[in-house]
């Protein structure tokens, strides 16, 4: 796992950070990613999530992601500790998200997923969708929350030119949203897209953040 956290952190260089999907593995695997240089692992289930950070408490520099669908109820369970929730995909979660963190005192970052594959299974705001929820505005009185960018799935397909066509518009949007409502904060600067499967397609077409599983955590032989 040494060589593969080299291979793939060398092959990016700085033109990415990597969230190392660590959902569905045990805990001796993610110790032996984070012995070879992880630091931010991604997790999609909150039971599960809670179990991990117990059992690896001793590593306090590990920054956990939130990856997956969360549940309001749940928000309260994370809160205290999240680094950031990349799968904000409704007004109401964030809601939730502004009173945890209020009650926590802190301030949590979150990216606003965006649907912009052909799938209908991937979910997310649709576009209009997330851009009628930033025109109404009702965001800028959350100040428990931090909206660090946004963040997509592609369609799961081998067509290449595809993937690149739905990450280049989720680019573009980025982009559009970034100039429209973010323009004075230099910290909407995250573009979360691209997986094991598609992550140099993704990288080509503006993301910064990827997150990697099978590839990184894949045993090897």
């Amino acid at each position: 796992m040494s060589q593969r956290w080299g291979e793939l952190t060398s092959a990016l260089s700085a033109s990415a950070n990597v969230i190392a999907v660590s959902k569905y593995h045990p805990v001796e695997t993610i110790r032996a990613v984070y012995a070879a240089g992880a630091r931010r692992f991604g997790e999609s289930r909150v039971q599960e999530l809670l179990a991990k950070r117990e059992a690896l408490a001793d590593l306090a520099d590990i920054e956990w992601h939130f990856i997956g669908h969360l549940q309001t109820n749940k928000v309260k369970f994370i809160a205290p500790f999240v680094a950031m929730v990349q799968s904000v995909d409704s007004l109401r979660l964030m809601r939730a998200l502004n009173i945890a963190a209020a009650n926590n005192n802190r301030t949590i970052d979150i990216l606003l997923e965006v649907h912009v594959a052909s799938e209908e299974s991937k979910t997310g705001f649709d576009v209009d969708e997330l851009l009628q929820l930033l025109d109404d505005g009702e965001w800028r009185d959350m100040k428990n929350l931090r909206i660090r960018g946004i963040m997509t799935m592609a369609t799961y397909t081998d067509d290449n030119e595809q993937i690149a066509s739905e990450f280049e518009r989720a680019n573009q949007l980025f982009q559009h949203i970034r100039d429209k409502y973010f323009a004075t904060e230099e910290s909407f600067n995250v573009r979360s897209w691209g997986m094991s499967d598609d992550y140099p397609i993704a990288v080509a077409h503006g993301s910064n953040m990827v997150r990697i599983g099978s590839r990184l955590f894949a045993i090897d032989n």
